[in-house]
């Protein structure tokens, strides 16, 4: 799932990376809303509100919004330095400390964010905004920009396009291309959904712990993969 890149990753790499990612996604996207009534997976309506706030001269709500599109990016910036630092080191494990670095950040969130909403309610804006950028770039430097999970107006648009195209090409090879591309987007969108309901379902009984169920998603991925590349190289070792 994680240790694929390249030439050597599958439809079938990206759909269960997509699934993975997207579900968690969906949760911290609606559990973020829910708690402090502010996106935190994308900076789109952020970068809106920073507009009309420097217009308004609201100028410090205004940085607030700055802050919120900053450590989004600054997420993605972190995600994709450690990327190529590690990979010059062990590329058996390139995205695996980016993927823990984004599980530890939603565990303390879980913990510590019923206490930082009545204090400091931005704080888990700017927290879990850096952990959605850390998973965009991440995601997309996996899937060599295939897959994209924290937000779904590319997404949409991507899936307009080849629902569109299905209506002009007819050649086999062409036609499977699509038709694996849009089985990505639905699976995306899909998992985004579910995520999303499991986040607003559970919000309501146990609040931002409902981020664990995410935190979960990701430690079960990599487990998976170490164990699938210890089989791996076990295998690698006997035949020689």
């Amino acid at each position: 799932m994680f240790t694929h890149q390249g030439n050597k990753r599958t439809a079938s790499h990206n759909l269960q990376i997509a699934s993975l990612l997207s579900f968690v996604a969906g949760i911290v996207n609606v559990a973020g809303f829910l708690a402090i009534q502010k996106l935190t997976t994308n900076v789109t309506g952020h970068f809106a509100f920073f507009v009309e706030d420097v217009f308004k001269r609201n100028f410090w709500q205004g940085f607030i919004y700055f802050l919120y599109i900053f450590f989004f990016f600054l997420g993605s910036f972190s995600s994709s330095f450690l990327v190529e630092y590690i990979s010059k080191r062990n590329s058996n494990h390139t995205y695996t400390i980016p993927t823990a670095i984004e599980g530890i950040i939603l565990t303390s969130v879980a913990i510590f964010g019923t206490q930082w909403i009545s204090e400091n309610p931005n704080l888990i804006a700017f927290i879990l905004l850096f952990a959605m950028g850390l998973q965009n770039s991440l995601v997309t430097r996996i899937s060599n920009a295939t897959v994209r999970t924290t937000h779904l107006t590319g997404l949409f648009t991507d899936l307009g396009i080849e629902l569109s195209q299905l209506f002009f090409y007819r050649e086999i090879p062409t036609r499977e291309k699509l038709f694996t591309s849009i089985k990505l987007r639905l699976t995306i969108i899909s998992f985004f959904f579910i995520g999303g309901i499991v986040g607003g379902f559970f919000y309501s009984a146990i609040g931002l712990h409902v981020l664990l169920f995410g935190v979960a998603a990701l430690a079960w991925a990599l487990i998976y993969d170490s164990i699938k590349l210890r089989l791996l190289q076990l295998k690698r070792k006997y035949r020689h």
